[in-house]
């Protein structure tokens, strides 16, 4: 007893590595004989090593394509849906993918006679939970771009600022530790050489002033960044999950 309690101790972190790097997917057999399962797999396994495995059964499987859960694409007289039903970080990988702007127009595109064989799905089955977004948030979109935007890009689309090198809102929103990075960016290197934090921060020494102009916010203003950058969509870059 005691032997096969340390060989399942030995076991654990490579069961708990297979599910980063595995998942179980059922699809109903039309949908597999249309071609667009193959279409999928590898073009996700490839940006993320994440391997998607074809089960058939509903009860096996991490994530399903059916009818239920979240409207996907329409298509073969259908509204599929995404049904994740484990929670592994390989299932919330693919089903992050499936979701987003990558996956919709890999979906999308599919056409293996000239014609795509999906569609979006019916705007009455995919209405989209709207974001609340609060004052705060809205303030901090614009303290963000006046005060960040010299070497970030703040918002998609929005001016042409942004220090190629340099990540922006959206690719930070990616990371695991968004949210303590953005709390504490000001302490963080390169920021705590240009950066005043009224009430936190020590003012910079006489001998050694800010080498730029300094960039000089309240505490109010570092909570409305936050609140904003909350309802940043992240950015999909494609990463292995091991990524940090």
């Amino acid at each position: 007893m005691r032997i096969l309690g340390v060989l399942i101790v030995m076991l654990l972190p490579g069961l708990a590595r297979a599910d980063d790097r595995q998942v179980s997917l059922y699809a109903p057999p039309a949908l597999i004989e249309s071609g667009l399962v193959q279409h999928i797999k590898p073009r996700f396994s490839l940006k993320t090593q994440v391997k998607v495995d074809i089960v058939g059964s509903v009860d096996a499987a991490d994530i399903v394509l059916g009818a239920e859960g979240r409207p996907l694409f329409s298509g073969l007289d259908a509204v599929w849906h995404l049904d994740q039903r484990r929670d592994t970080k390989g299932a919330d990988r693919f089903a992050e993918w499936l979701v987003s702007e990558i996956g919709t127009r890999t979906i999308l595109s599919f056409a293996p006679d000239g014609t795509p064989v999906f569609a979006p799905p019916p705007e009455e089955t995919a209405a989209a939970v709207a974001v609340e977004i609060s004052r705060e948030a809205i303030a901090g979109k614009e303290v963000s771009y006046v005060k960040c935007s010299r070497c970030h890009v703040t918002e998609r689309g929005r001016g042409i600022f942004g220090i190629g090198s340099t990540p922006s809102f959206a690719v930070m929103r990616g990371f695991e530790d968004w949210e303590a990075r953005f709390a504490a960016f000001f302490v963080l290197n390169p920021h705590e050489a240009f950066t005043q934090i009224e009430g936190v921060t020590e003012p910079f020494p006489l001998d050694r002033p800010s080498p730029i102009s300094p960039v000089v916010m309240t505490l109010d203003d570092l909570d409305a960044i936050l609140a904003y950058v909350a309802i940043v969509e992240p950015a999909d870059l494609g990463k292995p999950l091991e990524h940090q």
